[in-house]
């Protein structure tokens, strides 16, 4: 069901568009570091992020008022407000010596009303422009050129208040050696007050109340990019189906799309390598091909191309009795016989068992082995539909996570712990459970085992010194290798670290199995998981 969402029109929706690929590429990046959802996101609008296929980067929350900041700055650098309302000061006493000379001519130096003026004029020296001019309000002018400037100069009183209270605020940070005048201070004033209004607003997430034209005016086009890209970050992603509406959950097309680029990805550096070192030529089920026959040959099952071996009856009466029709019914011959050509496939289950205890955040190893996960996932799914395929995370505990777990799946703080011998356990139930010719299980691991079950009792063992093993652990590990063996299941197993320990186990271990050891790093993970996977497919044999 489509969905419309409609929102205020300001003016920025048709000049800036953000791709939802775009955004959940970005996305996929902070998830395959450990990150959920509603974190991705978070950091994305705070820290900024980049556009795939472009080289646009798209400026966080915190850049952005960085930004503001410095305009802020720059201002402060150049001017000086301490005398900003001495202009008006300067008109209040010019009005006000003309009035007095006013009073003088018409009441006398002595008379009352000029000392009443005198007085209140004495007494507004002392305080600022803006109270001096309100002490006159009820002033009854005798010069009336007076008072018409006088009136000029309480319309500006409203501003000229905003403007003291600035100066009283924040007149200290400018120390410029520009002095400002009054109207230049007012322009100054009323700019920093809309980007510091705007620095708040972003820092509160208020993306609606921001008008893109200010915050192009103040910044420039870039900085309106970025905060169109912001707001619109979210509707994007539930728009295009990538976000549960409302929830801070990916949708089976995003978590397929995730795969994809993360196979994309792999698929990128197998090109550069050599691919089919490990083929095996064991045939499994095979499958006609429709569009393919060839004659039938002693010893070919029963795939009979019927409607070819028709044909091919009907041209051999025709070429051996030309000019006469076809006998009916068809009479057919051991040499008109065609089976189709076949196509023999293998199926397979496979369990990846991937390490989440905390040492697998160092170095990117975590998010390498999640983007290995995802990739072959997909892979299976595009073009192996018919395997079984499961990823098992084991850290103290082992658990199986769902694909719908995985993009936010992350190694474990809490965790220390290593426990290969559980996940392995889990992977033999899954093996049987879902019975295939060839099980494998692909262990993408960091560190040597540290926990194991005795008797369904969890026991933990740190390794007996530096650079020593946990004995205990090893054995325990190396007994369910051994049944898990006997399944007929093949470990492979992928090192990400060369300490001389784990080195050692694994070594063990696959004396054990028969199975196969790689030492690699995070960049190169992909490739080799991907080799291991394709290499125990069968080619396309002809039967």
């Amino acid at each position: 069901m489509k969905v419309w969402r409609y929102s205020r029109w300001d003016g920025s929706q048709g000049e800036f568009s953000l791709a939802p690929d775009d955004a959940l590429d970005a996305l996929q990046d902070l998830l395959m570091e450990g990150l959920d959802v509603r974190e991705a996101l978070q950091w994305m609008q705070q820290a900024g992020f980049e556009l795939g296929g472009s080289e646009m980067r798209v400026m966080g929350v915190e850049e952005l008022i960085r930004e503001l900041q410095d305009e802020i700055r720059e201002l402060q650098d150049r001017y000086r407000l301490d005398q900003a309302s001495d202009e008006l000061r300067r008109r209040l006493e010019d009005i006000l010596d003309r009035e007095q000379r006013a009073i003088e001519e018409a009441a006398g130096h002595e008379s009352r009303r000029m000392n009443e003026f005198l007085g209140r004029r004495h007494d507004q020296q002392a305080a600022g422009v803006a109270e001096a001019i309100e002490r006159f309000r009820d002033h009854e002018f005798e010069d009336e050129e007076a008072e018409e400037d006088y009136r000029e100069l309480l319309e500006e009183l409203d501003r000229l208040r905003d403007l003291e209270r600035f100066q009283q605020e924040q007149g200290a940070r400018f120390r410029g050696p520009e002095q400002a005048d009054y109207e230049t201070a007012q322009e100054i004033r009323e700019r920093i007050e809309a980007l510091q209004q705007m620095a708040q607003d972003l820092a509160e997430g208020n993306f609606e109340q921001i008008s893109p034209e200010e915050l192009r005016e103040l910044l420039d086009e870039g900085a309106l990019r970025s905060l169109v890209f912001l707001r619109d970050l979210r509707q994007s992603l539930e728009s295009a189906g990538y976000l549960r509406e409302g929830a801070d959950e990916l949708t089976p097309r995003a978590i397929r799309r995730l795969g994809a680029n993360a196979l994309a990805q792999v698929y990128g550096a197998l090109r550069s390598g050599r691919q089919g070192a490990h083929e095996t030529r064991e045939l499994g089920v095979g499958l006609p091909r429709p569009d393919e026959t060839r004659p039938w040959e002693f010893g070919d099952g029963r795939s009979v191309a019927v409607v070819r071996t028709l044909l091919e009856s009907v041209l051999r009466q025709a070429r051996q009795n030309p000019g006469r029709p076809v006998e009916t019914p068809i009479q057919l011959a051991v040499e008109d016989f065609r089976v189709h050509e076949m196509d023999f496939t293998t199926q397979t289950t496979t369990v990846l068992l991937l390490d989440m205890s905390w040492s697998m955040s160092w170095a990117g190893r975590f998010a390498a082995a999640k983007r290995v996960a995802l990739a072959l996932d997909h892979l299976i799914r595009t073009r192996y539909p018919r395997d079984n395929f499961f990823v098992v995370g084991f850290y103290t505990r082992a658990v199986e996570l769902s694909i719908k777990e995985l993009p936010e799946s992350s190694w474990n703080m809490g965790d220390p712990f290593t426990n290969l011998q559980e996940g392995l356990m889990v992977a033999e139930r899954l093996i049987a459970r879902h019975p295939a010719p060839n099980p494998q299980v692909l262990v993408i691991t960091d560190g040597q085992p540290t926990a194991y079950f005795v008797d369904k009792e969890l026991r933990v063992e740190w390794p007996m010194g530096f650079g020593g093993i946990s004995p205990r652990a090893a054995e325990e590990t190396l007994k369910q290798v051994r049944r898990i063996t006997r399944r007929g299941a093949t470990i492979n197993t992928f090192m990400l670290d060369d300490a001389p320990e784990l080195v050692g186990f694994v070594e063990r271990m696959t004396r054990i199995n028969k199975g196969r050891a790689f030492f690699t790093h995070p960049q190169q993970l992909g490739s080799y998981m991907m080799v291991d996977y394709l290499s125990r497919r069968s080619k396309r044999w002809r039967a």
